[in-house]
């Protein structure tokens, strides 16, 4: 019989990557995690990890399984959060990861709220420009901007008319001028951010029916999307980011909206999970809350290219 302990162990290891974190999370010793592991290969007549003196990875039969040990343990805390409090009452843990600049200036005031509506619910928040991986990471939810091409992840809307826009402070634009066509961005210093080591110089927009592609330069880029953001506000340049990125900075006049006439690249914002199955009430509810808070935003974005 598998014992949710070691499943539990088995999610954790496989989140941190080594028998020695996942023990001195839970309080154990390595052998007691790798115990734990093994008697859950022989329940299960698979091998689950890769051993070497100096890594541990999942094997594919790992891999596998990896989901449907998550999904299980998820279905479990639910019917004990069901148990434990009413039935409309929402408990148990919620783990999410969101983009730095959107959780930090957008998302936290709205996630903390829903927090506090609940206070059974237990929240961790891990926020990272870096894209989480649900069926790897400690996390249930992740919030993404694009459309994932995995057949395996469930993605619920958050903001699907969103898109990037061009902006810059209106010190930039008294000391540069404004540019008056794509074409000009050529001449501006434009302000560039790195994610997973690639320097997203190669800015996108809809032409057409088609994508053009429009290389821009600055001195200084980065490789957090909020120091970006701040760089612009500062003067030190003009940036290209998602509208709910910057919405609140040109609602308060820090930033000017460029070109609206032309449309930036879309950036439709996701709450993605695992599996359907695991659209605990909490989650639900949370992506309730969310997406009408982005469509109010994104309405403003409508509303400014239309006029």
């Amino acid at each position: 019989m598998i014992r949710l302990d070691d499943l539990a162990l088995f999610l954790r290891t496989a989140a941190l990557g080594s028998f020695s974190n996942a023990a001195r999370e839970a309080g154990l010793l390595p052998g007691q995690v790798s115990a734990a592991i093994q008697r859950l290969e022989r329940e299960l007549e698979i091998r689950l990890f890769v051993r070497t003196t100096r890594s541990l990875r999942l094997t594919a039969e790992g891999e596998q399984y990896l989901p449907y040990a998550s999904e299980a343990l998820a279905m479990l805390e639910e019917g004990r959060g069901q148990w434990k409090g009413k039935p409309d009452e929402l408990s148990g843990m919620l783990r999410i990861s969101a983009p730095s600049d959107l959780g930090r200036n957008v998302l936290l005031p709205w996630i903390t709220d829903f927090r506090e509506a609940h206070p059974r619910l237990s929240l961790r928040l891990f926020l990272s420009d870096r894209v989480a991986d649900v069926f790897r990471e400690a996390v249930d939810i992740a919030i993404r901007y694009g459309v994932s091409e995995e057949a395996n992840y469930v993605a619920l809307p958050l903001a699907p008319a969103n898109r990037r826009v061009l902006a810059a402070s209106p010190a930039y634009l008294e000391r540069h001028g404004r540019p008056r066509s794509l074409d000009d961005l050529a001449r501006h210093r434009c302000v560039l951010y790195a994610l997973g080591g690639r320097v997203y110089d190669n800015w996108v927009f809809p032409a057409e029916r088609q994508r053009r592609l429009v290389k821009v330069s600055g001195p200084m880029f980065c490789d957090d999307a909020d120091v970006a953001r701040r760089w612009a506000i500062d003067g030190r340049g003009i940036v290209y980011k998602s509208w709910l990125d910057l919405c609140d900075d040109v609602r308060a006049g820090r930033l000017e909206v460029l070109l609206p006439d032309q449309p930036g690249e879309a950036a439709p914002l996701n709450l993605v999970c695992p599996h359907r199955k695991q659209f605990l009430p909490a989650i639900r509810q949370l992506q309730g809350v969310l997406r009408a808070r982005c469509e109010s935003l994104t309405a403003t974005l409508s509303a400014l290219a239309a006029g």
